[in-house]
């Protein structure tokens, strides 16, 4: 089976890519660095044993999509599972912000992540199986003052593969949306949220337990995964939480000391 993972120099995507590596699964790696991808290529090859094909792309270009369908049709490659993984965000009031980060970012999270389901869903609807995991966040369930985007963008990744599933239902091809807390994958770093209460507050999970997680579920294929019990409270709790609040307190606990 082949699996297409995105975002897989690092974090969540490599451990993810550990996992199906170990059950003998044939991988194709996309991420921007080159670099990485040939090491991590060596390491799980001689590990596992498996195929690995790596693919440096910036999926933030409207055209790469299209670029990595077309080469791997060319060598007659339909992935079985898509994991769309690659994301990031940005911190800063929205007035303020870097446009260009920003429209990289919607690009990123929505677009590329919308485009390449579309490429190779239809291959997975005529074998009759399929495996589609979509990372998003706990971000999805709520508005997010100083990261408004960012919070958007995993909002609509949620409700995109929740409509898809119900799309899918009897076709053999499944949807799940992940949807963790603060992860330790380098994030925080990239999101310039050093001295926000978002990481501070609460204890990272790790990314080998989300990846382990994750894989586990999209096999079972579950629908939406909040990672932690802690979460799962807090987004069941938001059905009663006037959003007045909830931006309120987000605005508190996001904002830097």
């Amino acid at each position: 089976m082949w699996v297409l993972i995105t975002g897989a120099s690092g974090g969540i995507g490599y451990h993810l890519a550990l996992e199906f590596a170990k059950r003998k699964n044939n991988l194709i790696l996309i991420a921007r660095s080159a670099d990485k991808l040939e090491k991590i290529s060596q390491e799980i090859t001689a590990s596992y044993g498996v195929k690995v094909i790596v693919i440096s792309s910036d999926l933030s270009v409207s055209g790469a999509p299209d670029t990595i369908f077309k080469q791997l049709s060319d060598q007659d490659i339909h992935p079985e599972v898509l994991v769309n993984n690659a994301g990031f965000g940005l911190y800063g009031y929205f007035s303020e912000t870097n446009w260009k980060l920003e429209s990289d970012m919607i690009m990123l999270n929505m677009h590329a992540l919308t485009h390449l389901t579309k490429l190779f869903l239809p291959a997975m609807i005529q074998n009759k199986n399929g495996y589609i995991l979509n990372v998003a966040s706990v971000a999805a369930f709520m508005p997010g003052p100083l990261m408004a985007v960012y919070y958007a963008s995993k909002a609509y990744v949620l409700s995109f593969s929740q409509a898809l599933s119900a799309e899918l239902k009897g076709s053999g091809v499944s949807v799940t949306v992940l949807c963790p807390g603060p992860v330790t994958t380098g994030f925080e770093e990239k999101a310039d949220l050093k001295g926000s209460g978002l990481f501070s507050l609460m204890k990272p999970a790790s990314a080998i337990d989300v990846a382990k997680y994750a894989y586990r579920a999209t096999m079972k294929r579950r629908l939406v995964l909040i990672h932690r019990l802690i979460f799962k409270i807090l987004i069941f709790s938001l059905r009663f939480t006037p959003i007045s609040f909830v931006t309120k307190a987000l605005m508190v606990i996001t904002k830097k000391k």
